[in-house]
Parts: C-alpha cells; structure tokens; sequence
C-alpha cells in the first residue's frame, strides 16, 4: 500500500520574528541546516515514502517550487492555498487529491518547519504508525517530553498496547522515559490538553501519562475523510467544492477561492481528533522539535562554554545564556544574560528569552501600525529573482536587483514613476515601447512614465543590476502587468 508523505507549508511563523515574515515565513528559512530549509529538510525526512503533497499558500509558490527543485525533488501535486483556514482544511485537500489517484492511499501529514535530529527513530516510529494505520487506526505521534514545556499541547494517554507482527514493524518497542509507557508500541488517546502552566505541566511531566502534541498524523486518506464528513460536513463540502473547481496554474492546483473561503477555519485536533474514534498515539522519541520560539532554536544550537548560541558574526563579552543571530553586519553583546538578540536589514528584536512567547504581540502591533516589517524582508524574492531595496525617500528608490539566468520580469508599465536601469554585472536585454536594447556591464537605459517595459536576463550567469525610481507614488501595486511568465495578475 502507498504511503503519500503530505507537508503542510502554510504556516506564517510569526513568533520567529523578524526572520519569519507572513511572505517568507520560517519554514523557508535554513535555521538548523548549514545548506537547506526546513522545508527542504522535512521533505528529505519523507523522500523514501513517496512523492510528497505539498501545501501551501499561494504567496509563497514559487519560493517552494524553486526549494524542491533544489534538492531535486518534484511533488506529485502543489495545493495552493488562497488563504488560511488551519490544518483540517489543509488535511481535507491533500486526503482528496490523494485519493484521486489511489483510492486506499495512506498519508503521512507534517508540518514543514519541525525539526528531527534523529533520523533512524522517526523512521522507526512512523514504520510503527504505518502499520496501525493499515488497520484504519487514526495515528498521531505523542513526543516524549524530557521538561515541563508549557508552550505546547499534550497529548494523554490511555491504556497501552503492542503491535502484532507485521512485516512493516522492525525493531523494538518504543521505550519512554514515562512509567508505565516503557513496554508499548501506542496507547489510546485519552484527551487532548491545551498549553499548560508551568505548574500543571511539571504535574504532566511527574504522572508519565502525558506526551507533547506533535502535530504529526498517519492515517489512510478515505478514513480521514469519513471522520471529517462526520464531524464536520460543512467543511468536507467546502474542500470537495474548492478541489472540484480548482484550475491548473503551471505547476500548481490552485484551489477555488470562493468555496475555500466558506470553510470554517479549524484544526485537525478540534475537528476530528478531539472525538474520534479508532485514535491513537504512537510515542517519538527523535529530538522533535517545532521551533516555535527563539528560546526553542537556542534549546537546539550548539553553544559556546558560556552557554551563548551565536550565529553569524558575534563577538561576546562577559555574557551567558544568549541567543544572537546576527545576520548582516557584527553584533556584540556585553555583560548580558538570558536575552535574545536577532538581526536584520530592516528590523532588531532584543528580548528577554523568557518572554520570547510574546513575539506575535509585536508582529501584531506592526499589523496595525500598518508597516511592512511583518510582511516582507527587506530582500524580496520574486519567480524571476529578487530584489534587496537599497534606500528610500519621498520620491525615489534605489533597488539592486537579480535576475535568474534565462528568467523575464513581466511586460509591464507603471502610472507614476520612471526608471532607471543600470547593469552592473551580466547581460540584459531591455524592451522599451517598441525597442528592444542589449545591455552590458556599466550601460544604463530610462524607462519613462507609462512606457511599457521587460526585462530578460538572456544569459548563463544571474544577472545584477541597480534600478533607480522617481515619481509621485512608488508602491509595488503601481505595476500594469500585460504579458507574464508566471501568470500573475
């Protein structure tokens, strides 16, 4: 039986501020890795399974695809979500596209921004899920907890059981550190609990009744589906509309907006995990983590023998316990202790480390401040390239922009503002109005207001230029698209 590897992308990690941002969020990032992602690494995880389903949001296709294609990796499908509506919904889109194909696939859901370091005990963890879930067990993976963590769910456990011989189950049974739980493969799941204090948490951790909630999930994908047409139709309806009139855009399936927007938004606990039946923990134990704070990263980092995780080029004095990521330039750091210091082009967080929970707090004062910090970084990447926003005024902007060899911007004019381009390394060719110019190194051309414009990189080497802009308004919605490679509007 297939076992369909399905990760969840559509997350916008907003307590890992200001490296996360909602247009390139952490799961994007490499945090962990000295050469890939967290995506890049949660796929690797799952290679040997199947060609994985992707979702994501929409805003960050082209980032995933160019990140897959990077570890040479190509997905049976990319659902692109056009907005939020929690995991359920996600679950719901992958389980239907997956039985398009093999009626009694089983899927294997995960978050594309967890961390494993221990790769041969989720294997052997998830051959144990495998396994139940071919008995149509609904299967969730409980994390055995080593301190009282009050920044995640639990998960409680009830009577435990071993697995029958199967030819898929290798190994030994799972051993925890908690009591009872020491001889059995998975255990029925009792209830699931919210964050607790500290104080019931460290309860939690004493009774070794209790797992952290990993958000990972086994299941066959028709059986997924029932429970969720039972407990949430309105839902299942909404997702089978929104998959029946998605459209095929490049290598996307872009999912109807209209009919996802009518889904309640719901998680895959609250929706069906919560009352269902058949359901049941199998416990890991492979150095799981979620980074879902900058205290969790520095959980993780290696350390100096100040107990400081440094990242990037940090000179320390007199200071322990400190998380620094300095990302552009050098930060040091005196006589401090328990902080958090992360550095970017646009934006400095310092914090107490045993505040960094309160994160999205500031993520949302930006919101409402209406800035651009929680959005974008100041380099944004585009399917063509990127581009880092060098400095700005009233009426001016200064851009250094990169073009992927063989990549084209759209044919495009804008309303008010000229520009100019000035190659600073490679070759370009420029289409003004109805002239077309080949460009090299230190040769500039002017696009004037209204003056329909492309730019190409016809070449084997990216492409660098620095883009100079003057006008009234120079906002990236004054952008007249006519013709696009990647089907923007």
């Amino acid at each position: 039986m297939s076992v369909i590897p399905v990760v969840l992308s559509g997350g916008s990690g907003t307590r890992l501020w200001p490296l996360s941002r909602e247009k390139y969020p952490k799961q994007l990032l490499n945090l962990t890795d000295g050469e890939h992602t967290m995506l890049q690494q949660t796929l690797q995880r799952v290679k040997h399974l199947a060609d994985p389903i992707l979702v994501c949001n929409q805003d960050h296709r082209f980032i995933v695809a160019e990140q897959c294609s990077f570890i040479d990796l190509v997905p049976s499908a990319i659902l692109l979500e056009p907005l939020a509506r929690n995991t359920a919904p996600a679950i719901a889109l992958a389980a239907l596209q997956a039985i398009k194909s093999q009626p009694e696939a089983i899927i294997a859901v995960f978050p594309a921004d967890h961390v494993i370091e221990n790769q041969a005990q989720f294997n052997d963890s998830l051959t144990k899920a495998i396994a139940l879930a071919e008995q149509d067990k609904l299967v969730t993976f409980g994390i055995v907890a080593d301190k009282p963590e009050t920044g995640y769910g639990y998960i409680k456990a009830g009577h435990g059981q071993t697995l029958t011989p199967s030819p898929l189950v290798t190994g030994s049974a799972t051993k925890s550190v908690m009591g009872q739980h020491v001889q059995s493969d998975y255990f029925k799941v009792e209830q699931f609990v919210e964050k607790p204090d500290l104080a019931t948490a460290q309860q939690y951790l004493r009774s070794g009744d209790y797992y952290w909630n990993s958000g990972m999930f086994v299941f066959k994908a028709k059986c997924i589906l029932a429970a969720l047409s039972k407990s949430q139709p309105q839902m299942m309806q909404c997702c089978e509309d929104a998959l029946n009139k998605a459209k095929i855009d490049l290598d996307f399936i872009r999912v109807d907006k209209t009919s996802f927007a009518n889904c309640p938004d719901n998680s895959i606990d609250y929706a069906v995990m919560e009352n269902a039946d058949d359901l049941v923990v199998v416990p890991m134990d492979a150095g799981w983590s979620d980074l879902g704070s900058w205290s969790s990263l520095w959980d993780i980092s290696s350390k100096d023998p100040q107990n400081n995780a440094h990242i990037g080029d940090v000179i320390a004095i007199n200071c322990t316990n400190n998380l620094v990521h300095a990302g552009h330039k050098l930060v040091t750091t005196l006589g401090l202790d328990n902080i958090v210091v992360v550095d970017t082009q646009d934006a400095l967080l310092v914090a107490d480390k045993g505040q960094v929970q309160q994160v999205k707090k500031l993520v949302d004062k930006l919101k409402q401040a209406q800035r651009s910090e929680h959005l974008l970084h100041r380099e944004v990447h585009r399917p063509w390239g990127k581009y880092d926003s060098l400095d700005n005024g009233p009426r001016y902007q200064v851009k250094h922009i990169t073009v992927k060899p063989g990549a084209s911007l759209s044919l495009q004019m804008h309303h008010h503002r000229a520009e100019h381009w000035i190659v600073v390394s490679g070759t370009a060719i420029a289409e003004v109005g109805d002239q077309e110019q080949l460009l090299t190194e230190n040769q500039s051309i002017y696009i004037p207001i209204g003056e329909t414009h492309r730019l190409s990189n016809p070449g084997k080497l990216p492409l660098e230029l620095i883009e100079v802009q003057s006008g009234s308004y120079l906002g990236e919605d004054d952008i007249v698209r006519f013709e696009d490679l990647y089907q923007r509007s």
